[in-house]
């Protein structure tokens, strides 16, 4: 059975936000996780933004808050895009569409289970059809996978200026990868003051300079 098959117990509707909302296609195989949780999507995005930010997957915080980034990552991110928290979830400017809408679950080993690949068969194409962002921040590898084919995210996101100023491949937030922003400067020196740039340019009223 296809995942496009799969699909079909969630038919188009009129809004597509809450199509996603009420998606519950995943309910079995959560269960099935370590957290056995029910599914609850969080779709965040409306026609019109300007930056588009693609993460992984809601954590088990965002899963609670029904709200995404409302964790440490969440204070990471801002803090990289130069965003106070009223104008990150400012729905008119910024939408934030993850690989996956669901909090996928924790493994027996408590560690985050990845995006099911179901979610981005069913709804990707339907939520990109509606967005027209003019800056997008690629989060984590799963992001650079769909949207860059890319594979190696050290590789990628050292590479960023070849898809500046429209996109920013960036690592993921989370406070695990410390290591990894200490072991690479230039990410702080050179790409975060360009990216809190053009986040700033696209933050600006549609008629100033």
């Amino acid at each position: 059975m296809t995942a496009l098959s799969l699909a079909q117990p969630c038919p188009p509707g009129p809004d597509l936000v809450e199509d996603i909302r009420t998606c519950r296609l995943c309910t079995d195989r959560f269960a099935a996780t370590a957290t056995r949780h029910a599914p609850r999507p969080v779709a965040w995005f409306r026609p019109g933004a300007r930056i588009l930010i693609v993460g992984q997957a809601p954590g088990a915080r965002v899963h609670a808050s029904g709200r995404p980034f409302t964790d440490r990552s969440g204070d990471r991110l801002r803090d990289w895009m130069g965003l106070s928290e009223a104008d990150f979830y400012d729905l008119d400017r910024i939408a934030i569409v993850p690989m996956a809408f669901c909090f996928p679950g924790y493994d027996a080993k408590g560690a985050d289970l990845p995006p099911p690949p179901l979610c981005a068969a069913t709804w990707r194409a339907r939520v990109m059809g509606q967005l027209r962002p003019r800056l997008t921040l690629l989060v984590g590898g799963h992001a650079m996978r769909w949207h860059l084919t890319a594979r190696n995210v050290t590789e990628t996101v050292a590479d960023w200026r070849a898809h500046a100023p429209a996109v920013f491949p960036l690592p993921h937030p989370s406070w695990r990868n410390t290591g990894w922003l200490r072991r690479h400067p230039w990410f702080e020196a050179e790409l975060l003051p360009a990216l809190r740039a053009a986040v700033a340019a696209e933050m600006s009223p549609p008629n100033s300079p």
